[in-house]
């Protein structure tokens, strides 16, 4: 349990660190200003990223493909739910349905590949173990 911890803080910290910096960036050549509200969104958001794809051990039976579809639409589903809690305190504009899940899903991808290139290559690694364990049977 503290590994899953330590690993779903990384993450998290990771994306958001990834997802602010790229906002400062894009904000400064934009010449546009972001305010608080959305960098506490924006938390929000990277929370909900990790956390849904830290439960992939709970797809082992379907197919990646089919398991980071259904996690996405899970993440999407919770990031449209908390929007939907603060459009309750501030209000969202038109656009911003459509901004929530353009700006979400970029960094929602890069996140579940980087995600996804770790445990396939952590999967590879304990792969090749217990072939070198079962080698090291054979021969004795």
């Amino acid at each position: 349990m503290k590994k899953y911890i330590e690993n779903l803080a990384f993450m998290i910290f990771f994306s958001y660190t990834v997802v602010s910096v790229t906002g400062v960036i894009v904000n400064m050549i934009a010449g546009t200003e972001i305010n608080n509200f959305n960098v506490l969104l924006m938390f929000v958001l990277c929370v909900i990223a990790s956390f849904v794809l830290s439960l992939s051990g709970l797809f082992e039976n379907v197919s990646p493909l089919l398991m980071m579809i259904i996690q996405y639409i899970v993440a999407c589903g919770l990031g449209a739910v908390v929007v939907f809690i603060v459009s309750l305190f501030e209000p969202v504009s038109p656009r911003g349905w459509f901004e929530l899940f353009r700006s979400f899903t970029i960094p929602y991808i890069i996140l579940a590949a980087i995600y996804y290139i770790s445990v396939f290559a952590d999967t590879k690694k304990k792969d090749a173990q217990i072939k070198e364990i079962q080698k090291s049977e054979i021969i004795e």
